[in-house]
């Protein structure tokens, strides 16, 4: 396994649309395990493969207990809607409130090439919806309501008043 270096916001790779895995051999398992060292090195909850340079359809999840690969994923369904605070190992400068579905069903396959679904909510259905996102290079600054240095500490506060208020 290999920390690898985080592509950046005002990069243009991370703009461009990955394209689907079709080898599902050793290279791929070393390139999910690079990711998940990077991912837990920078303190992210989850990562796409271009956040590391590569234009693969890949995203790894380690958040609320549940480890997950997400081989060349597609949200097939999603309902409802919710306001998140998110933030990005790609984005240095901003955290923001977007307005993500509320549920979502993803397709994708697993590290064998394997299909499967999975039904997601609240919080993990954010974290699906940003990583695929990156997958067809779209940022959450790009769907973000509201955006906040990330040295703003009064943006984090506003925001659980603004949580709080709607429930």
């Amino acid at each position: 396994m290999a920390f690898r270096n985080v592509v950046y916001s005002n990069e243009p790779l991370i703009r461009k649309k990955s394209r689907p895995v079709t080898d599902f051999d050793d290279n791929l398992i070393e390139l999910l395990n690079d990711m998940y060292e990077t991912m837990k090195k920078e303190d992210g909850v989850g990562i796409a493969a271009p956040q590391i340079g590569v234009l693969r359809q890949i995203v790894v999840i380690e958040a609320n207990g549940m480890k997950l690969e997400l081989i060349n994923p597609k949200i097939v369904k999603s309902s409802g809607s919710q306001k998140s605070f998110e933030g990005c190992l790609s984005v240095k400068e901003y955290n923001g409130i977007v307005v993500r579905p509320y549920k979502v069903t993803i397709e994708a396959q697993d590290r064998f090439g394997y299909p499967f679904s999975m039904t997601v909510e609240d919080f993990m259905a954010t974290v699906f919806c940003h990583e695929i996102d990156h997958l067809n290079g779209i940022l959450f600054i790009d769907k973000a309501i509201e955006l906040f240095r990330k040295d703003d500490k009064k943006a984090l506060e506003k925001f659980e008043k603004m949580m709080q208020e709607s429930s």
